[in-house]
């Protein structure tokens, strides 16, 4: 008689809710504990809003991930690396990760060796706003961002059809470790999520106000629909 395979449960990704607007930042005070595993602070896009980042820090119920953005992959424009850096290290002593691109690293040293030192968790990542480069690159992308230390990698590109969104699937599914998110942008971007979700990437964003790119959920409530589609 055949003995059933056991099957191992995959990984619950953790959901990220992006505050990249006041509304957005206001919804994000208002969020009860467990909603969501970390919030966003686009720090790039939330320069000058009313009331503040630091006056908003000590409403957050959920761990905060600092992010500001590189203009070449969908940051404000205008903000040199000195600027973007100023910004992360004021809140850095309050954030529980910070996300910085691959292209920013070798400038970004210090700003991350802080971040080791405070415990603070690395997310390096990479963009792409156009499509979906071709499986050996992205395998060369992810690789070097873990050379540069990090404690997770994130690739979002623009899906433009199933053959894009069957790359992602492919990179998520060769991964050596639960250090990988992926996630597709454009018309396949909502069910690129979750079916990356299921295959076992390790972070998933939804938005609070509203997307800032094609292809989020809100935040609220994602919880659940992944839910859904995890086997």
């Amino acid at each position: 008689m055949k003995l059933k395979q056991k099957r191992t449960p995959a990984t619950r990704p953790e959901i990220v809710a992006t505050a990249h607007n006041a509304a957005g930042l206001r919804t994000a005070c208002g969020l009860r504990r467990g909603e969501v595993d970390l919030v966003e602070l686009r720090l790039d896009l939330l320069r000058g809003t009313a009331g503040g980042v630091r006056g908003a820090m000590p409403k957050l119920r959920a761990p905060v991930l600092l992010t500001a953005r590189h203009p070449a992959e969908g940051g404000a424009e205008g903000l040199s690396a000195a600027e973007r850096r100023n910004l992360l290290a004021e809140f850095l002593p309050e954030a529980r990760a910070v996300d910085v691109e691959l292209r920013s690293v070798t400038s970004f040293q210090g700003l991350l060796r802080e971040a080791d030192r405070r415990g603070v968790r690395k997310i390096i990542s990479f963009h792409d706003f156009r499509g979906t480069p071709s499986l050996p690159r992205l395998r060369r992308i992810v690789a070097r961002a873990f050379r540069h230390g990090a404690d997770i990698v994130k690739i979002a590109t623009f899906l433009r059809g199933p053959r894009d969104l069957a790359v992602l699937l492919n990179l998520q599914a060769s991964a050596k470790s639960a250090r990988l998110a992926t996630m597709g942008m454009g018309p396949l971007g909502r069910i690129s999520r979750l079916a990356l979700a299921a295959s076992g990437s390790r972070l998933v964003y939804g938005y609070l106000d509203r997307a800032q790119v094609p292809g989020q959920w809100p935040a609220v409530g994602l919880r659940r629909r992944i839910a859904e589609v995890m086997p």
